[in-house]
């Protein structure tokens, strides 16, 4: 049986730690183990047959075929495609290739870039593979981790053919595989229609993207992407949309709404002049531009024969050169992916560093949306970082490269909603130096923003970069929204010494004393309840405790279904010293105390005795009782405590705070009065969540 998922996300938290999770140690995608699946085949004598992504139209999805071609549609094996059968035939080549009916010329543009880059290539693609036992594996990067994806070797044809990815080699199938098994961690073919080449270039390297609109280039781009291209950088680009969605080729060869694969960068002397010249790939495997400096441009006839062997190859494949001003004009967007930013400065002497946040906004806790409203933007994430200095060899300029990147919640990637998200970057001034947890909202109205995304977007990743001098920073992660829940990976890459930690731990406002009944009414009260309720021996069982407190605590609230008898029964566990299961005199004095004093917390709070608290009011009920959690605690409190409204009840509040006590106490005694090793707060969510 699978562990508890509160327990499994601590488990995979610490095996990333571990190195699991990494290329050399790649998570299992779905649990399955590509070696001992294939032993089993081998030893068998059987083909593997994927039951997590099998042959049928769920795999399929909702593409652009008819309700007659779907019915036609047979999942061959290659060795039922063609004779014999290959993986790769004369290696692995952007002209390999060609787009089948799914809209993913996002991802096959960027397989074209990958083929450049032998070594991010043999990454991806698992090399000495076969179909002896009908059984593939590829690695990806997903959102903070490398996942090996098993797939079986079946793929959907009509009369035969590959109704996607086709390969121009007849027997040659990498390509095919490749997509499906992209695919299948995407959720279906259909879940890969429509998307960016950052996206795919990203999980194919592990990699950080670098953006540019085009429209407003820096003057000197095509020496960026020139060094780019020496770095073993992938880079991809795309067209404007037009005036439909579809993918129209207009009158100069480019597709509207397409994305393209650069394949070269480079420079040729024509007329005497320098001109700077940029390759594409378009992932159809055909069409191309007919401007200047396509296949059959008189332009060529100005260069030198070195130059014209080098660049011109006249063929109908899908690539071709252009000026880089017309590349400026014509493509909307450039996409570079790489594992180090050093191209940007010119210099490998640079040593860019990575910091890596995890963290979730939830809704009622941690979600404050934008910066529009200061007091709920101050509960998202925050991060703390400082920038010591330049590091040896590095240059004054852009040094800081931040990152925002969405998780899906539900795996596939149709299944998410994307938000509209972004980042604001705060200089700290001296004043503020010396405080420890979440800053307050009038930090965010009294200082001045040093940098941001421009608008909120609503995709996958949103990425900036800046020229921040020495000095101490926060940067606060949000969706333009509040009150909306998704785990997000926040990266600074940093080419200056920088160190930075999570600053949401706490609030700055002194923790308020609730205004409470006499404590000695409360002891009169409280033995005239025990004497009513207790048994001829003088106990309290749960029963008669969940009779008391329905009839006394929840007396004048509008909305409450009572307390159940299985959140009585942990009260009782909670104080039972002697471990009868029953309460005495003192144990249930003890506990009368404390929950008389949550409900005095929890009527200031709730004045109109709704009964409920939101989520924001719940952080404020939690600190008033003097105890401070950080996000991660009180996120996991809200998913466990609350309801699918984002409310907590007076009942559920009551069994929260008196077991967060407990666990408190119990912990700094296994810790002889320390603070909680990073392993008893693990066994805390535990015990707090279950």
């Amino acid at each position: 049986m699978a562990p508890p998922g509160v327990c499994q996300s601590i488990m995979n938290k610490r095996s990333k730690k571990n190195g699991f999770g990494s290329l050399a140690n790649p998570e299992r995608f779905l649990n399955q183990d590509f070696q001992q699946l294939k032993k089993y085949c081998m030893e068998h004598q059987v083909r593997y047959l994927d039951d997590m992504f099998p042959p049928n139209q769920k795999s399929i999805g909702q593409v652009s075929l008819t309700p007659s071609q779907l019915a036609r549609v047979e999942w061959l094996r290659p060795g039922k495609i063609c004779q014999s059968p290959s993986f790769v035939v004369d290696g692995v080549s952007r002209f390999d290739f060609g787009q089948g009916v799914v809209g993913n010329c996002w991802f096959l543009a960027s397989v074209g870039a990958l083929t450049f880059q032998s070594q991010i290539l043999q990454q991806v693609l698992p090399s000495e593979q076969s179909f002896s036992a009908g059984i593939f594996h590829f690695r990806f990067w997903r959102f903070g981790y490398w996942v090996d994806v098993v797939i079986d070797d079946k793929l959907p044809t009509i009369d035969g053919k590959l109704i996607f990815v086709h390969s121009k080699t007849p027997n040659e199938f990498w390509p095919a595989l490749l997509e499906k098994a992209y695919a299948k961690v995407c959720g279906s073919y259909a879940d890969m229609n429509a998307g960016t080449p950052a996206e795919a270039l990203v999980d194919f390297t592990g990699g950080v993207h670098i953006c540019f609109q085009l429209d407003s280039a820096v003057p000197d781009l095509w020496n960026t992407m020139h060094r780019a291209a020496q770095s073993n950088s992938l880079m991809g680009c795309g067209t404007p949309q037009g005036e439909t969605s579809a993918n129209n080729v207009s009158a100069n060869g480019l597709v509207e709404g397409h994305a393209y694969a650069v394949t070269g960068v480079t420079q040729v002397i024509s007329n005497g002049k320098p001109i700077n010249l940029v390759r594409l790939l378009n992932p159809w495997g055909t069409g191309e531009w007919i401007g200047d400096w396509s296949d059959s441009s008189v332009l060529w006839q100005t260069i030198s024969a070195e130059d014209h062997e080098m660049c011109v190859n006249v063929a109908d494949d899908g690539e071709f050169w252009m000026a880089m001003e017309d590349f400026c004009s014509f493509f909307s967007d450039l996409d570079i992916c790489c594992l180090c930013p050093n191209f940007l400065d010119g210099t490998t002497s640079s040593q860019w560093t990575s910091l890596v946040h995890e963290s979730r906004w939830v809704a009622g806790t941690t979600a404050g949306g934008c910066l529009n409203n200061p007091e709920m933007f101050r509960m998202n994430p925050q991060y703390r970082f400082r920038i010591e200095g330049l590091n040896s060899g590095s240059e004054q300029g852009k040094n800081i490269l931040v990152s925002l990147m969405q998780k899906p919640e539900n795996g596939g990637r149709r299944l998410k909603n994307d938000l509209y998200i972004g980042f604001s970057i705060f200089k700290v001034p001296e004043q503020y130096r010396s405080l420890a947890g979440r800053f307050p909202a009038t930090f965010f109205t009294s200082n001045l923003l040093v940098g941001q995304t421009k608008k909120h977007l609503n995709s996958r990743e949103v990425m900036d970069m800046f020229e921040l001098a020495p000095g101490e920073y926060l940067i606060v992660p949000s969706s333009f929204k509040p009150d909306e829940t998704a785990s997000f990976i926040l990266r600074i890459l940093s080419k200056s010494e920088t160190h930075s930690h999570d600053h949401s731990g706490q609030s700055h406002s002194p923790i308020e004393k609730p205004i409470m009944r006499a404590i000695h009414q409360n002891g009169e009260e409280s033995i005239r309840f025990f004497e009513k309720y207790a048994d001829q021996f003088e106990e309290v069982h749960a029963e008669q405790l969940q009779k008391i407190l329905n009839e006394k605590i929840l007396q004048g609230y509008k909305k409450t279904e009572g307390f159940s008898l299985d959140a009585c029964r942990s009260m009782v566990a909670l104080m039972d010293t002697s471990i009868t299961g029953k309460l005495k005199h003192d144990e249930f004095l003890r506990l009368w105390r404390k929950v008389t004093i949550y409900n005095d917390i929890f009527s200031q709070i709730d004045p109109t005795r709704k009964g409920t608290l939101s989520l924001h009011e719940l952080r404020k009920a939690i600190k008033a009782a003097g105890i401070v959690l950080k996000d991660g605690m009180l996120n996991l409190m809200a998913v466990r405590y609350g309801t699918s409204t984002g409310r907590i009840s007076l009942e559920s509040y009551i069994n929260l705070l008196l077991r967060l006590e407990c666990m408190g106490k119990i912990y700094i005694q296994l810790s002889g009065g320390k603070s909680m090793s990073l392993s008893e707060s693990e066994w805390m969510y535990i015990s707090m969540y279950t």
